[in-house]
């Protein structure tokens, strides 16, 4: 299972953007993590998902939560017993981009 679980974890990380990532069990525990995440963020991410299940318990979609800092954001979803945590840096183009998409929209 390790060896699987380091494999889920080396491709998200080839996703653009991604600098890191982990996985968390339904203790808050960290199963593994890549990149540039620290593991003790496991137990808060696990738990903002717990909450976030909350506020639609019989949805069949995964509690998905997308938090914005400066040039980071974080992914938190919870499937289930395991919870996945994602983070992005936005890089100059993906700004520039929303930006641009922003100032249309105005």
């Amino acid at each position: 299972m390790e060896q699987q679980l380091e494999k889920v974890l080396s491709e998200i990380l080839t996703q653009q953007d991604t600098v890191g990532a982990l996985v968390a069990n339904r203790q808050g525990l960290c199963l593994g993590a890549k990149g540039n995440i620290n593991p003790n963020v496991s137990g808060i991410g696990m738990a903002i998902s717990e909450q976030v299940a909350k506020l639609e318990p019989n949805s069949t979609l995964p509690a998905t939560v997308c938090l914005y800092s400066g040039n980071k954001r974080c992914v938190i979803q919870k499937d289930g017993d395991i919870t996945g945590i994602i983070y992005k840096q936005t890089t100059p183009t993906t700004a520039a981009t929303a930006t641009a998409s922003t100032s249309a929209s105005n």
